[in-house]
């Protein structure tokens, strides 16, 4: 059985003020026009005789007919049921045709056919919106599905090229070996249990981020100038996890240079719900011979705004005249 979600509830709470709003109606106009209680409460009852029979196919259909039977492909057992409530439903009207007189029998006759057909109408309503809701979840879940798959190219990729770096560090300073293997302890650690969640605390982006840029700081000579400021007003906002460690990556793969100088600026905002995030480096794309990784981060980073805040951002990548790789990107939160 599936669980009962808070949306479920909230799809019965508004269809049932719906409902009584449809049914309230007629009594409420008649009281305002005219200020008589019992005009009203004869105009509730006579609304509520009327439409109760519709009603009750329509709620029927929607929680137990379509999802139970119509979209198991059971429709002749659909078409008996429901043919069957409209029977049941409308009887204290068809069971009344036989006493009303001879002259009246006609009109009888028409409100009869209007009830079934204004049960026919309450089937096709509660079809459509089923309909409706099971493709917004489809679409819901192949979001997810989508989400999770990005992710899991972002931590092979991540970890690849993490070890790569402490590979050529162990050839240089076993000490800073040691020290870089902790710290990409931490960085794991993160990136396999904070990350599964669909959103952390910005200040837990900031640490991981900070953990990264010291590490790979260790490969830096001196000759490559590193820059990271963060300035984080509410550190309890909530961001999509690895969202910019991709751009991080990139920038030190594509802006160190052992022969010649080299930036690399990053930076992190938060104010008033808005985060910006810029990074800046020295544009040093890698020879066409080597092209592992390349595009990967900036795809799914791409992919990954547009799954989560579709509308709610912007992107800027340029590459300025003195020859500086910039991104950036505004999320409103």
């Amino acid at each position: 059985m599936n669980k009962i979600q808070g949306k479920d509830v909230w799809v019965l709470v508004v269809q049932v003020l719906l409902l009584s709003l449809i049914v309230l109606s007629p009594a409420l106009i008649s009281y305002i026009n005219s200020g008589d209680g019992k005009l009203a409460m004869d105009s509730l009852w006579i609304a509520f005789y009327w439409m109760a029979p519709a009603m009750g196919i329509y709620l029927l259909n929607f929680y137990f007919s379509v999802p139970l039977l119509w979209f198991r492909r059971r429709f002749w057992l659909f078409g008996v049921v429901n043919v069957a409530m409209i029977v049941i439903g409308n009887l204290h009207f068809i069971g009344n045709f036989g006493v009303i007189p001879d002259f009246a029998r006609a009109g009888y006759s028409s409100f009869v056919i209007f009830s079934l057909l204004f049960c026919l109408m309450a089937i096709a309503i509660a079809l459509s919106i089923r309909y409706m809701l099971r493709r917004n979840e489809r679409k819901q879940k192949e979001v997810e599905a989508e989400l999770a798959w990005l992710k899991n190219q972002i931590n092979p990729h991540f970890l690849f090229n993490t070890l790569n770096n402490i590979s050529s560090l162990a050839q240089i300073d076993g000490d800073e070996t040691q020290e870089a293997i902790m710290q990409l302890s931490d960085l794991l650690r993160y990136a396999l249990y904070e990350s599964n969640k669909p959103k952390v605390p910005v200040s837990g982006e900031v640490e991981f981020m900070q953990n990264y840029i010291d590490l790979m700081k260790l490969r830096c000579n001196e000759m490559t100038q590193v820059n990271a400021q963060f300035t984080i007003h509410d550190s309890q906002v909530e961001v999509a996890p690895l969202l910019f460690i991709s751009l991080v990556e990139n920038a030190f793969k594509h802006g160190m240079d052992s022969n010649a100088p080299a930036t690399i600026d990053i930076s992190l905002c938060e104010e008033d719900g808005t985060l910006v995030f810029v990074c800046d480096n020295t544009n040093n794309p890698k020879p066409t011979k080597d092209r592992s990784g390349s595009g990967i981060g900036l795809e799914n980073t791409r992919r990954r705004l547009n799954l989560l805040y579709g509308g709610r951002y912007e992107w800027e990548q340029t590459v300025t005249p003195d020859n500086i790789y910039h991104v950036k990107i505004t999320i409103r939160l």
